[in-house]
């Protein structure tokens, strides 16, 4: 028997170097409304300890309800071999999706892998790097 009954994810935030820089990104890529945007005071004295003003980040709304922020740090850079966040995923509706995206991320001069199928995990995958070096999945179901 699980401690917490919990019906998923709410948010997921990403630490990033340069928050305009990830911004643009995300926006190019996603096109997501701001849900919160206090980028304006990122840099600013006690910014980046306070809650309230979310770090000097920006929170995304994302399609499916839950939340996607971004959070300036301005430190080391991202290290998928280190203890922490491996990839972060979006999934979206079919295998043909992710193709479009593909030509979607070549056509921005956005680098990208194949669309990959993993049968025995019943999807396939197409993944990119963010301005972070922090890779970004997107998944479909096959068939």
């Amino acid at each position: 028997m699980a401690l917490i009954e919990s019906n998923g994810f709410a948010h997921v935030r990403l630490t990033v170097r340069d928050i305009e820089r990830s911004k643009a990104f995300y926006d190019q890529v996603f096109g997501w409304p701001t849900a919160v945007d206090a980028s304006e005071k990122a840099g600013q004295p006690g910014v980046e300890q306070s809650q309230e003003d979310f770090y000097g980040g920006v929170v995304y709304q994302t399609p499916q309800g839950t939340l996607f922020g971004l959070r300036p740090v301005g430190s080391d850079a991202f290290d998928s071999e280190r203890t922490g966040l491996d990839h972060v995923s979006f999934a979206v509706a079919s295998r043909g999706d992710l193709e479009a995206a593909a030509e979607a991320l070549s056509g921005a001069g956005i680098a990208h892998g194949d669309v990959t199928d993993l049968d025995d995990a019943g999807m396939a995958i197409l993944s990119f790097q963010d301005p972070d070096d922090i890779n970004v999945e997107l998944t479909a179901p096959l068939g």
